[in-house]
């Protein structure tokens, strides 16, 4: 993939303009993001004057209003393997190693990949291939993308950005815990290898010893809940003291590490990509080799792997599975939308969406083999079942596995990689729900925030730090969950349904296979467009209800949450959903004209002004 903008496109652009007006050429705005590279206008020359005879006589005022959009070039990815990297990195994140391993064994081992197998295949796969040609063929974010699908639905656009800063606030603090790790790993001897510290309590004991009971913490577990999050200081939500200095340093670096990566665009992030992206699976390979020679790995892997049938009659699983498969590949964010509205026109998405999503699944049943053959490990050197060794969420990245590593020899070495590889994994997925927001936000108003890329990026990065700080406090491990599922957890699903009955209802399934016909040669076949119109929104629909009914069981039993916290997170997940319906309002009401009848068609059909974005006719921006 050329390195340059679509020259070609741009030009064929210019051509068409000169011989009819832009349709956006009385608008103040144009569509998509004016000018995303940040090149100044003096930049472009005044092309040569019109001797066309056919050409219409235009004002020099729309002549050079038209020169001024059609000229512009939308930033494209330098090579097509960062775009490819960059759906991977964010695909794949802590999730594949922390949660879908202990799904997998919980819901039934190897019968669990079947309902896993098949939502991917009708479920997530479908939603997948549905964004990333979205994004591609309209060439713009979240927000001004729904003017050219349906207008009223202009709300899932910010309510997308909502759920992005919601998870910006807990997710960057939990690689920032992984960031304290990594520094506390440069010693000549691992820091919870014992029970002789400052933080360590009479209830320490190593688990390797004899009297080890339930009664006794382990060195790994007082480490992390002592030392690095200090929530023995707090009280949960009902207080949670100040905010601890260290840890706040911690996430500080770790914002400082995303802005540098987004504040160019592609251009900065697509070079990002090739270590953050790839190092993960170096450092897999490496603990794989490392796991799977430890005495008891076997009795971890065959625990992991052997299939349980009957417990394919339990509805959990199913649900389970669905639920995996869909925060897996993450479609809904934004993201997916972001990333590929920067590839070429006639790039093949499709190929793009099977490679991705199956790179992806392929990485959780990999991490699978990593986690399970250092549980059996640790079962083995307990003397205990596997089943009372392992976690799931973060305890299992923060205690399980460094508790392991502080019994093998090169102890110091194998701590350093494994949260190197944690930071690069949640490195990834934050940079993708980031530049959602950024992209969306910059392509909706591209002369306020636009050409002030650089600027913007770091407002909201330091917005989103301060509205962090309180996760960095001693009580802030339980507000990092809350957030978790009262942010993004429910939201999303309601968010995803809406667009995609947005897409395959309103604008319709046959569009949009006209639409990726135009940018890959072929419609989607037969397979495809029944997913799109039927399994996909029932798929996600059924995910919601679910987990409405189950949203007490998300907290998890660690912590008991106050009443009043409940009606608080009702208020956080209604904040983002509510922007759906307000908008729909405000466009029928507001800004909409006519009878009842015209506003209708005005709200829930595609604007006229919006152009083609087919290269080479009127209208284009890419």
């Amino acid at each position: 993939m050329d390195r340059s903008g679509s020259s070609d496109f741009g030009g064929a652009a210019a051509t068409t303009g000169r011989s009819n007006p832009a349709p956006w050429s009385d608008d103040k705005e144009s569509p998509n993001n004016e000018d995303d590279s940040n090149e100044d206008d003096g930049d472009h020359t005044t092309p040569a004057k019109v001797t066309d005879p056919l050409a219409p006589k235009l004002a020099n005022n729309e002549r050079i209003l038209v020169v001024s959009v059609t000229e512009r070039t939308r930033e494209t990815w330098g090579q097509k393997a960062e775009f490819l990297l960059a759906v991977i990195g964010f695909a794949v994140d802590l999730g594949n190693v922390w949660r879908f391993p202990y799904i997998c064994y919980q819901n039934g081992g190897g019968a669990f990949l079947v309902p896993y197998c098949l939502f991917l295949i009708f479920g997530g796969l479908p939603l997948f291939y549905m964004e990333l040609a979205l994004g591609q063929f309209h060439r713009c974010g979240c927000l001004s993308i729904w003017k050219r699908i349906c207008p009223a639905l202009k709300g899932v656009g910010y309510a997308i950005c909502l759920i992005d800063i919601y998870m910006g606030m807990y997710y960057n603090t939990i690689i920032g815990w992984a960031v304290y790790y990594l520094f506390a790993s440069f010693t000549s001897k691992l820091p919870w290898t014992s029970c002789d510290n400052p933080w360590n309590t009479e209830n320490c004991m190593q688990v390797t010893s004899e009297n080890f009971t339930e009664l006794a913490t382990s060195p790994a577990k007082e480490f992390f809940e002592r030392k690095v999050l200090e929530s023995y200081k707090g009280n949960g939500l009902d207080f949670m003291g100040p905010v601890k200095p260290t840890l706040a340093l911690c996430v500080f670096g770790v914002f400082v590490l995303v802005y540098f990566s987004l504040w160019k665009g592609v251009r900065s992030a697509g070079k990002v990509v090739w270590v953050t992206a790839l190092a993960p699976y170096v450092v897999l390979i490496i603990l794989l080799v490392r796991g799977v020679s430890l005495p008891g790995a076997d009795e971890g892997i065959k625990y992991y792997l052997t299939p349980e049938w009957h417990k394919l009659k339990n509805s959990k699983v199913w649900i389970d599975a669905a639920s995996q498969i869909f925060f897996s590949l993450g479609p809904g964010f934004g993201t997916l939308l972001a990333l590929s509205s920067y590839n070429k026109f006639n790039n093949n998405c499709y190929r793009d969406a099977l490679i991705t999503s199956s790179i992806n699944c392929l990485t959780s049943f990999l991490a699978g083999f990593v986690i399970f053959s250092v549980l059996g490990y640790m079962a083995y050197v307990q003397k205990t079942s596997i089943d009372k060794v392992g976690l799931e969420g973060p305890g299992l990245v923060f205690i399980v596995y460094p508790e392991a590593i502080a019994t093998m020899s090169g102890s110091v070495f194998w701590s350093i990689i494994f949260f190197l590889m944690l930071i690069t994994l949640g490195l990834d997925s934050t940079f993708g729900g980031l530049e959602a927001m950024i992209t969306a936000l910059c392509d909706e108003y591209p002369r306020v925030i636009g050409r002030r890329r650089e600027l913007f990026v770091l407002l909201l990065l330091a917005f989103i730090f301060l509205c962090a700080l309180p996760t960095m406090t001693y009580g802030g491990v339980v507000l990092v969950n809350f957030l978790n599922v009262y942010g993004p957890g429910l939201a999303i699903l309601f968010v995803v349904f809406v667009e995609a009955a947005g897409v395959f209802w309103f604008y319709g399934v046959d569009r949009f296979s006209s639409d990726v016909e135009q940018m890959l040669g072929s419609k989607p076949g037969l397979f495809w467009r029944i997913c799109w119109t039927y399994i996909s929104p029932v798929f996600l629909l059924t995910i919601f209800i679910f987990s409405i009914m189950g949203y007490k069981e998300m907290l998890g039993e660690e912590y008991y949450y106050p009443d009043w916290s409940y009606q608080v997170g009702w208020a956080v997940t209604c904040s983002s959903v509510l922007c759906i319906p307000m908008y729909i309002i405000y466009k029928f009401f507001f800004a909409s004209k006519g009878g009842c009848r015209q506003r209708l068609q005005e709200s829930f059909q595609p604007e006229d002004s919006c152009g083609s974005v087919v290269p080479g006719q009127q209208g284009t921006s890419v």
